[in-house]
């Protein structure tokens, strides 16, 4: 049997996807299922709720687990007796003095997206090389007894995802879909698939949404037996909202209230304006995330961890800390560009008025 298997993520884009399987397909062979990151906003799940009752549908509910990860890492930690070594890196220069390219493993030149004087630029990543002796790098005692005493299973798959690699996702380290979103997903269609099922994977990517998905296919293999669809990827948010409203879905709700999109509260890729109304909107959301970093820097070896890092770095990870925990970056929130002179309009945010980046609010 064809079965359709649909990640529901509470945004439009999966709920737009998830009308058109359905108006497609019988209900038996449509299977939505959610991956469940432990750091949503409870409207997603109550919209998880409305979605199941107005379309007469069960939502699977899945949840990454990483209790063996924290097991093993708790085991390395307390036998720890590496002497490994850091070494600062300098930039190396050609005869003319110019810094010469980084290549891949295909000897291609490795790039990276800038903000330079405002603008967006690619431009080359230079090649580095050690310098000097470089310093031991292993557990203290003292990290080790500290590590030891928080490195316990939570339930909650984003922070056990953060105790066990001892850091949260960044955008060069964005392990966090991967390993919530991706895997407890493709390991779900896999049971399927050895159970006899040809399975076909609605996801709901528009090309306009990033480079990244510019060139998303429409139909594609990804596997025997396993297949991805994607419908939208030709719309536009407008048509996506359009086509749901049609349908009688109401959107999220969370999109009336300062929600670019919908998903982790906040994600590491949480922009100015967002992070603002999150703070305004749930206090209690900056509040946890504040634990959190707590918790995760009690199980990284230099003792602080912070969310939004945006890439910031220090000898000193005190100063890291001190700069870019949750709340610093609260504050950075409310300035206007630039981040020193403050926004007068960022304390006038009214937590229920509606505020739609999508224009709903009217």
């Amino acid at each position: 049997m064809i079965l359709h298997v649909h990640s529901v993520s509470g945004g439009k884009d999966s709920a737009a996807t998830l009308l058109l399987a359905l108006s497609r397909f019988p209900r038996d062979r449509v299977v939505p299922i959610f991956c469940d990151t432990g750091n949503e906003h409870e409207a997603v799940y109550e919209y998880l709720d409305y979605l199941e009752q107005a379309l007469d549908i069960q939502i699977h509910r899945l949840r990454a687990s990483f209790d063996d990860e924290i097991a093993a890492k708790r085991m390395f930690i307390a036998r720890d007796r590496r002497v490994g070594r850091q070494y600062p890196r300098a930039v190396v220069l050609d005869s003319a003095g110019n810094p010469v390219p980084k290549r891949d493993a295909r000897g291609s030149i490795v790039t990276r997206t800038v903000v330079r004087r405002g603008q967006t630029v690619v431009e080359a990543v230079p090649k580095t090389r050690k310098v000097g002796g470089g310093r031991k790098v292993r557990w203290t005692n003292t990290a080790k007894r500290r590590a030891l005493e928080i490195l316990h299973p939570t339930g909650n798959p984003y922070l056990d995802l953060c105790l066990w690699k001892g850091r949260f996702p960044s955008r060069k380290a964005q392990f966090c879909t991967e390993e919530l979103k991706t895997k407890p997903a493709v390991l779900f269609q896999l049971e399927l698939v050895d159970q006899g099922h040809t399975v076909v994977s609605w996801q709901g990517v528009r090309r306009d949404e990033s480079p990244a998905r510019a060139n998303a296919l429409k139909f594609e293999r990804i596997g025997p037996r396993m297949f991805a669809f994607r419908p939208l990827v030709e719309w536009s948010a407008a048509q996506v909202f359009d086509h749901c409203a049609q349908a009688g879905i109401q959107p999220n709700p969370l999109y009336l209230q300062g929600c670019s999109r919908v998903g982790c509260m906040p994600c590491i890729n949480v922009g100015k304006d967002e992070l603002r109304q999150i703070s305004a909107r749930w206090p209690e959301h900056v509040e946890r995330i504040a634990q959190w970093e707590l918790l995760v820097g009690q199980a990284c070896k230099r003792g602080f961890s912070t969310m939004l890092s945006d890439g910031h770095e220090a000898a000193d990870r005190r100063e890291i800390f001190a700069d870019l925990n949750i709340y610093a970056r609260v504050e950075w929130a409310k300035t206007s560009r630039g981040g020193k002179p403050y926004d007068l309009l960022a304390d006038l945010i009214e937590p229920t008025a509606c505020a739609s980046s999508y224009g709903l609010c009217g």
